[in-house]
């Protein structure tokens, strides 16, 4: 009966049998809300899986139309914006380009501490896809990043005072870091890029304590004349020919890692081969391990557990460091631990990820290389129409390929994966005298005037898509189309709700189980990064980095936000009642410059256009993420030859070229950019 008494009175005391209580005392509907607990975003995925799907609910389908903007945040930056924030404590810790960290108040948008590795502006020349860093790793009291020249940094989470920094690449080679690092049993785990350029991929971890090397994994074989670096490269080595090695091999590991503690595994994505083309790299032929793989490393000791690759023989940018996703599925009626990638090849693989065994791979986009993937081999079935070893071949999917770094979401509410998916496609010609260099591209694959025909009389489809896809069932739950291809990452939740940004500026809730569009808002920047959510003083928040670039970003992206605003860089936060102001980016000012009078033969035009090719192309293109040369100003113009071989705008972030390109090459490029101009400036208005 005490014991009742006691419980009674307790009762009493929350009002829940209606006894008297002064409403004075009441708790408001704020102060309830403050009573919620914090919820981290504490991982680049969410959890070890990289699952994206949040078990929050405050906003959900009935509360999603009350969603309003909470704060916005400057980044300070027009380039590409790839970051995954990492919330904990109530501080949200967000990467920008050029590798620089940032650390705001979760709740209000404020600034509280701000990290520059300072990145040497020239070393952007390197970086194939834009200056981006896709995040940062929590560990206690440290947080950790990579930086765009190859350095793997700790800092103090509480205050961003450097704890130590170790150079992860060699300095001599053109290594980019974009990718966010992970952690794993006491270990941050971090891969590199640059494959375009000639470089060996590899992984390597470190402690989290002292940043000393713990093991690496090269993940394609160097000098056969040379020691193996580990015993796993043993397997590797009998599926190269030629001499790969001095390009360098690829297989750079840019992006993907996930995590299965209870198997102390660490799954991680390859690259594409250096070059690109398999008639230049390996000209004997072969599978060429492990480009375009998934491995699976002991953590512990580097050492390969298994692998499987998407594509052997890799011929077309065919990466596999796309998103690789972790989760458990009753195939067959038995519960399997899984493991999902939708590579950029265009099909979508479910593989048991205890053993590596082949469960299933679906074609999810269009596609033409293949026609299936054999389950007995777990081998690809080319079908020739890709063949471009002797002739002009259209390739679909294209290097953007059918999906790209922008991370999918796995719904425990509707057992459904959500993918940012999309149709392209690309001409592809040999380049029959490869001649690796180190100071652009190497692709053994030719862009020439007969390229440009083909494209230009029957241009690839280039098209966006979420698709809700049924891992079990092997097919789409529903599907949305876009205008552009080149879209952001997604978030799944509780409240039923699968959020994405769009490069037309739309950041949209869906529900989960049918599609419908439930909430929409829009923001003069395009997005591509992913969406975060989190709890901070008792209220829900989902947060976004808006800018867009990468590269997909190749050609123009149709109805980005780019095309008509200045590309400015932000996080944006919401929350339901959030009022504040959507930012409003600069307007582009596109009338046609003043331009000036050159002189040149056609001999000149002609050599400038191979030139422009060949270190300008890749970056100037029309996707305006960078300045289109052919609305250059007539004072820059002036200056061509400073910008171009002195390095007159290298803070600003455009290289030198005095390596490569002498005063009459600068000429030769700035009357080709001259002759474009006049070109465009005759074209009809559509």
């Amino acid at each position: 009966m005490r014991q009742f008494s006691y419980l009674t009175a307790f009762i009493c005391c929350l009002g829940i049998l209606g006894c008297t209580q002064d409403e004075s005392t009441t708790p408001t509907k704020t102060d309830a809300a403050s009573l919620a607990p914090d919820v981290s975003w504490p991982l680049h995925g969410l959890d070890a899986g990289e699952t994206r799907y949040s078990e929050l609910g405050d906003i959900n389908q009935e509360t999603v139309a009350e969603l309003g903007v909470a704060w916005t945040y400057e980044l300070g930056s027009n380039r590409g914006v790839e970051t995954t924030p990492i919330v904990i404590d109530g501080i949200m810790y967000a990467t920008a380009p050029w590798s620089v960290v940032h650390a705001i108040d979760a709740a209000t948008g404020k600034a509280l501490w701000r990290f520059d590795p300072e990145v040497p502006r020239q070393w952007g020349r390197w970086a194939c896809c834009d200056v981006v860093n896709r995040g940062v790793a929590v560990w206690q009291d440290r947080l950790f990043f990579g930086t765009l020249d190859g350095r793997l940094v700790a800092l103090d989470r509480h205050n961003g005072k450097k704890v130590w920094e170790v150079q992860t690449t060699p300095r001599d080679k053109p290594y980019t870091i974009t990718g966010a690092p992970r952690i794993a049993d006491g270990k941050v785990i971090i891969g590199n890029g640059g494959a375009e350029y000639g470089v060996r991929g590899f992984v390597t971890a470190y402690a989290v304590t002292t940043g000393e090397q713990v093991w690496r994994f090269y993940t394609v074989p160097g000098d056969p004349s040379k020691p193996l670096e580990h015993p796993d490269l043993e397997l590797a080595l009998p599926t190269w020919s030629g001499q790969w090695w001095q390009a360098g091999g690829g297989g750079t590991a840019w992006d993907s890692m996930a995590y299965d503690p209870e198997l102390k595994l660490i799954y991680v994505g390859t690259g594409n081969g250096s070059p690109w083309s398999r008639y230049a790299r390996s000209p004997g032929g072969g599978d060429n391990l492990f480009l375009s793989s998934i491995i699976a490393l002991d953590v512990e000791t580097g050492r390969l557990r298994w692998h499987y690759q998407t594509t052997p023989g890799d011929n077309w940018d065919y990466t596999a460091t796309q998103h690789i996703l972790l989760t458990d599925l009753t195939i067959n009626g038995e519960m399997r631990k899984i493991l999902l990638q939708a590579p950029k090849n265009g099909f979508l693989y479910a593989i048991d990820r205890v053993t590596g065994e082949l469960i299933s791979a679906t074609q999810y986009v269009n596609l033409n290389w293949a026609s299936h993937v054999d389950l007995e081999t777990g081998r690809p079935v080319e079908t020739g129409d890709a063949n471009y070893s002797g002739k002009l071949k259209k390739v679909i999917p294209g290097p953007p390929g059918g999906h790209n770094w922008q991370p999918m979401s796995y719904s425990q509410n509707t057992q459904l994966l959500y993918l940012p998916a999309h149709d392209t496609g690309m001409w592809y010609s040999r380049n029959g005298q490869f001649e690796y260099d180190p100071a652009t591209w190497n692709l053994g694959v030719k862009f020439d005037d007969e390229v440009a025909a083909h494209d230009a009389a029957d241009p690839a489809e280039f098209r966006g898509h979420l698709i809700a896809w049924d891992p079990v069932a092997r097919k789409p739950r529903w599907q949305k189309r876009f205008a552009g291809h080149w879209n952001g990452g997604l978030l799944s939740t509780a409240g039923g709700l699968v959020f994405q940004g769009t490069a037309d500026g739309h950041f949209t809730a869906y529900r989960d189980s049918d599609g419908e569009e439930l909430w929409q808002t829009r923001s003069t920047s395009g997005f591509f990064a992913p969406p975060v959510t989190y709890r901070s003083g008792g209220e829900q928040y989902v947060a976004i980095a808006a800018g867009i670039g990468g590269g997909g970003m190749g050609n123009k992206v149709e109805g980005a936000m780019i095309n008509e605003y200045h590309n400015e860089g932000r996080i944006i936060a919401f929350k339901l009642g959030g009022n504040a102001p959507m930012p409003v980016s600069q307007k582009r000012d596109l009338d046609f410059p003043e331009l000036p009078e050159i002189t040149a033969s056609a001999d000149q035009v002609a050599q400038g256009k191979e030139l422009y090719r060949t270190y300008c192309g890749w970056c100037h293109n029309s996707s305006m993420l960078l300045p289109d040369l052919r609305y250059l100003a007539k004072e820059k113009h002036a200056m061509f030859k400073e910008i171009v071989i002195d390095g007159a705008f290298l803070e600003l972030g455009m290289p030198r070229f005095d390596d490569v390109l002498n005063a009459e090459d600068t000429r030769a490029i700035q009357a080709y950019v001259l002759e474009q101009a006049v070109l465009l400036r005759a074209e009809p208005e559509a």
